[in-house]
């Protein structure tokens, strides 16, 4: 008996709340919305609906009124600015701020250099970063905790406090005094190197060293050697990617006969490509938007990049009552042309990009 009213309970209540549905949707439609919509369960929902609306625009707004203002300013003469009638639409809407940043300070000679000097630090970043991740998370060698505390190290340490280090290192660049060694020993007949590296102009050698200020060595050897902007966090979360992938795909790739370095190449590489184009993106815009060591590295004879641009052209000087507030905008300007490329880029890679950081392992 206390059997069949158990199982008689569910049906009972599906039932019930038929039956109830049934007779509301009878009722008149006054009762209804009466019903409906003067009860206390309909307030709390449509306060709590204007509570999270409320504060979205609120954070919205205070996200993007930066950036709005930014984009209307860049818009405007210079006349808009002294006028205390114009706040984010201009009166005179002219494109003489962008014309000239393009024109005067060679936009697309910086765009190519920036170009070529990301995309070739983030790919060598990305594989090294890749390769010392992967030995990290999968290879049980003494001190191996002591590296993994040195890449987090690296990314407590200021960068500045290296600048000055870094800048004499590669402004006279000589490998544990191997290039003195090859450019002082003529008579051994190994001091024509020296010759051919100046002759075909790889190198610019001062006193047997090596200067590679205003070249792009001083950024590739870093990336080269792991110690690039930003390395010790992609080492990190490369580390953390690999950590999740399975150990017995290396183990039945090992008993295929494949070793370390084909397993690596044929069974990981494929497996972390999502995490792999999370860490280019990441190298690629710092890299884009550097100022630290393209300030560092580069002097005013070295090459144009996209950090240099923000300038005020020859052309928009002038030394009227808003110069200050014309020149803030003709700087942000700038700003808006050098990250317009990375927000494009976004655009097409932000799958990937939300993919890989998933599947880091570092979100909750």
């Amino acid at each position: 008996m206390n059997n069949q009213e158990i199982n008689s309970t569910p049906t009972i209540k599906k039932e019930s709340k038929n039956k109830i549905r049934v007779d509301f949707e009878r009722s008149p439609l006054k009762e209804r919305l009466k019903t409906k919509f003067l009860s206390l369960f309909f307030v709390k929902k449509v306060v709590w609906y204007l509570f999270r609306l409320i504060l979205l625009i609120g954070i919205a707004y205070i996200v993007l009124y930066p950036f709005i203002t930014k984009i209307a300013g860049s818009f405007m003469s210079p006349e808009d600015f002294v006028d205390a009638t114009v706040r984010l639409i201009p009166r005179n809407f002219t494109f003489d701020t962008y014309i000239a940043i393009f024109n005067e300070l060679n936009y697309v000679e910086a765009f190519i250099n920036t170009f070529m000097l990301s995309a070739s630090t983030a790919l060598i970043q990305t594989f090294v970063c890749c390769m010392v991740g992967y030995g990290l998370a999968k290879f049980k060698f003494k001190g191996r905790k002591i590296v993994f505390l040195a890449v987090i190290f690296s990314l407590i340490v200021p960068h500045r406090t290296l600048q000055f280090a870094m800048f004499r290192l590669f402004s006279q660049f000589d490998l544990f005094g191997i290039f003195s060694f090859l450019s002082g020993n003529a008579h051994t007949g190994i001091g024509w190197i020296d010759g051919i590296l100046q002759s075909i102009h790889i190198l610019p050698i001062e006193g047997g060293s090596f200067n590679l200020l205003n070249t792009f060595w001083p950024l590739i050897i870093l990336s080269i050697s792991g110690l690039a902007f930003k390395n010790g966090l992609y080492i990190f979360l490369l580390r953390q990617f690999f950590n999740g992938v399975p150990d017995e795909l290396e183990e039945s790739a090992y008993i295929d006969g494949s070793g370390t370095l084909k397993t690596f190449i044929s069974i990981i590489l494929p497996l972390s490509i999502p995490m792999m184009i999370t860490v280019f993106l990441f190298a690629f815009c710092w890299q884009w938007t550097d100022n630290f060591y393209v300030s560092t590295f580069f002097t005013d004879s070295g090459p144009t990049v996209m950090t240099s641009i923000v300038n005020i052209p020859p052309s928009l000087k002038t030394s009227y009552a808003g110069q200050n507030i014309y020149y803030s905008a003709i700087r942000n300007t700038a700003g808006l042309m050098i990250i317009a490329p990375l927000i494009v880029l976004y655009l097409f890679c932000q799958k990937f990009l939300v993919q890989g950081i998933e599947r880091s392992g570092i979100v909750g």
